[in-house]
């Protein structure tokens, strides 16, 4: 063999390499994802003409997390009833539009901050639609947390592992 061949033939294997290495980055990735938000798609129970009903399912830190959107922006949703307001990472809230309110002090795991007071327009899970929600732009925060000023709006009950969520008409 002549050296143009084998060298070629090592560039070869080391594109296959690098092309596996970012498929089971990808594969992964996902599989993380999926543990961290196993509702990315939201199961709609049932809809009757008094109510929605949706299915969450618990991740694996006990955590109800969803896919959903603000304003019609995906976001993924960490619902937390010890927040009284659904609470928007500073990133996210500039990435959207929302518009800054009057400041507000915040007391957080992390110690107290300054956010904003804003209103989320339409906020959706899966066929659950609410419309002109409070809520607080919060700087250093990584994910949204679906307060109160969500929460109060729904009825929910848990049963092993299990959140079923109603919104009534």
């Amino acid at each position: 063999m002549t050296d143009n061949v084998k060298s070629m033939g090592k560039g070869m294997i080391a594109i296959a390499l690098v092309l596996a290495l970012g498929l089971l980055t990808w594969i992964f990735q996902g599989a993380i994802n999926r543990q961290y938000n196993p509702n990315q798609t939201v199961q709609t129970g049932q809809i009757t003409d008094q109510y929605i009903e949706i299915v969450l399912k618990r991740n694996r830190a006990g955590h109800y997390v969803t896919s959903g959107r603000i304003n019609g922006y995906p976001s993924v949703f960490l619902l937390d009833t010890g927040a009284t307001y659904v609470a928007v990472p500073e990133r996210l809230a500039t990435k959207i539009g929302l518009k800054k309110g009057m400041p507000v002090s915040l007391s957080t795991a992390n110690g107290r901050t300054t956010g904003f007071q804003t209103i989320i327009d339409e906020l959706d899970i899966g066929k659950i639609r609410l419309t002109n929600i409070r809520a607080v732009i919060t700087p250093n925060l990584n994910e949204v947390l679906l307060g109160m000023s969500v929460l109060k709006q729904l009825e929910f009950t848990q049963r092993g592992g299990v959140l079923t969520v109603r919104q009534y008409f």
